[in-house]
């Protein structure tokens, strides 16, 4: 969206029952991760989204080198703009060319990071090395009152 809200807008329209925007890591490390998208950007798109009523949903990875404080911050930040769905997962690097794996992230602290998510208020979390953004979506559409609609991932 770069920033457009007038092409959100147009996502929007389509009425998707779950509107996600994956913010992918900590505000740090938005520049070497996603090129072309910055973290505050991406938090005006579901804020907009919620703005209209949306249920919003994201997902951020644990593995590219985040601080414990640095993920507190995100998760209270999307806590903060009434995010209801949340997914927690391991990066796994897709190619030689994308940022290197910094850390594997033990089960344990997937689970810690479900538990502080929850307690911020954030109604649904997936939290697991496997965890992606498609992961239970059906469940989560089905939580959210509706039927057998996919939900729409931008």
């Amino acid at each position: 969206f770069k920033g457009q809200v007038e092409c959100l807008d147009i996502v929007l329209d389509a009425n998707p029952d779950i509107f996600n925007h994956n913010l992918e890591t900590v505000e740090r490390l938005q520049r070497p991760v996603r090129k072309s998208a910055t973290y505050q950007c991406s938090l005006a798109v579901l804020r907009h989204a919620k703005n209209r009523d949306f249920v919003t949903k994201s997902g951020i990875m644990l593995g590219l080198g985040e601080e414990q404080d640095e993920i507190r911050k995100v998760i209270e930040g999307l806590a903060t703009e009434n995010l209801n769905i949340l997914t927690i997962g391991q990066y796994l690097q897709p190619s030689p060319t994308h940022a290197s794996i910094a850390r594997w992230a033990t089960p344990e602290e997937f689970y810690e990071w479900k538990i502080f998510a929850l307690e911020c208020g954030i109604g649904v979390v997936e939290s697991g090395p496997l965890v992606r953004s498609s992961y239970h979506a059906e469940e989560q559409s089905k939580r959210y009152g509706y039927g057998e609609k996919s939900a729409t991932t931008v």
